[in-house]
């Protein structure tokens, strides 16, 4: 959960722990050739749709495009089932009722897992960083350096998902907003529960793109409006004044029937970051389900070890993000959460059958998601 706070925070000169979101990079590998599942096994989860598989061109080329987006390579994904919106604190705390479970954020830091993390001779972090907590999102007073995220992030204790602005916030008001300080684990904790998965990116931007062939965004290749704005990003000059989620499916959805692909929250995949992924994947074809390098960057060598989150935040603008376009890439620590990184899961047909199976449910009726097996 320290580990990504505390290295910027070292890097940093003893400034409060940052998690850095600099939209970096990841990956997937390819696997092999044989017919794509298109057909649904059966009637969709409630809460999810059915995502036909097929073919697309992943990545981007266009003005905004960063290095790690490049080369545009085709991709296929099989079918499957996906969540319409992120996980809200609602369905999170109904998890959490029926198994007990306790996030990353809730639990005190264990001090020898953590440095054994961190290069040899650190020194162990301060008394008081060494209690739960999470990084939460604080405005600035004044125009500042965007390039020093320490100056908007703060490590906050008592910070999670039930007190996603800190210890003195709670959830009244927020059941449908989608949870938050959730770090990867947690994430991968719920979709078992689920009976799902975390997606791979490479079906996050085939879903994202919502049946767009190449659009910049998941509502198309318009601009975003700030009139009638087609995804809750951050309005005017970061990061100057408040914000925080809105409630899932406030925005219209795209072409596959999904909210909040584009804004809100960012999104948990299943994949290790990697820079040159894009670039070895593009070179074997055909690239069918990739599911991200077997493994991350080594923190030995001063790397640290991510995973790709997805979609944008309410933090991401024009002016200083663009998180939202639809193959936009960023890292996240595993064990850090933030008040602006949540998730949704899939299904694939095999983990439908298998939940089907337990249930005793036939083809025709819907599987409740928000209950475990």
């Amino acid at each position: 959960m320290f580990r990504s706070a505390l290295t910027h925070w070292r890097r940093a000169g003893g400034r409060p722990p940052a998690l850095l979101l600099a939209a970096l990079l990841v990956s997937c590998v390819p696997a092999g050739t044989r017919d794509l599942a298109v057909e649904a096994p059966g009637v969709a989860p409630s809460g999810m749709v059915w995502i036909a598989g097929g073919t697309f061109a992943m990545g981007d080329d266009g003005p905004f495009a960063l290095p790690h987006e490049q080369p545009v390579h085709e991709v296929s994904v099989d079918g499957f089932f996906m969540d319409v919106a992120p996980v809200t604190n609602a369905r999170f705390e109904e998890f959490v009722r029926a198994t007990g479970y306790v996030t990353i954020a809730e639990r005190a830091p264990d001090v020898a897992a953590l440095l054994q993390q961190l290069p040899p001779g650190t020194p162990p972090p301060a008394p008081e960083l060494l209690v739960p907590g999470s990084v939460v999102f604080t405005p600035t007073s004044t125009v500042v350096d965007l390039r020093d995220v320490s100056q908007w992030w703060r490590w906050t204790p008592g910070a999670n998902w039930r007190h996603p602005l800190g210890p003195d916030s709670d959830l009244t008001g927020r059941a449908a907003f989608p949870v938050v300080h959730i770090a990867w684990d947690d994430a991968v904790a719920f979709a078992t529960w689920a009976g799902g998965r975390l997606p791979t990116e490479a079906e996050w931007e085939y879903a994202a793109r919502g049946g767009l062939s190449r659009a910049a965004h998941a509502w198309g290749d318009a601009a975003h409006d700030t009139t009638s704005p087609q995804a809750h990003i951050y309005r005017g000059t970061f990061p100057t004044h408040p914000a925080e989620p809105v409630a899932v499916g406030s925005y219209a959805a795209n072409g596959y029937g999904l909210h909040d692909m584009a804004g809100n929250v960012w999104q948990w995949t299943s994949d290790w970051y990697r820079p040159d992924t894009y670039t070895r994947r593009a070179s074997s074809r055909p690239v069918v389900n990739p599911a991200g390098p077997a493994t991350p960057l080594d923190p030995r060598d001063g790397l640290e070890a991510t995973r790709v989150i997805r979609g944008g935040s309410f933090l991401c603008n024009d002016a200083y993000c663009r998180g939202y376009r639809v193959s936009a890439r960023g890292t996240g620590a595993p064990d850090t959460g933030a008040s602006h990184i949540g998730f949704r899961i899939v299904m694939t047909p095999d983990h439908w059958r298998a939940r089907a199976a337990r249930a005793g449910s036939p083809a025709g009726t819907p599987l409740p998601v928000g209950r475990g097996p």
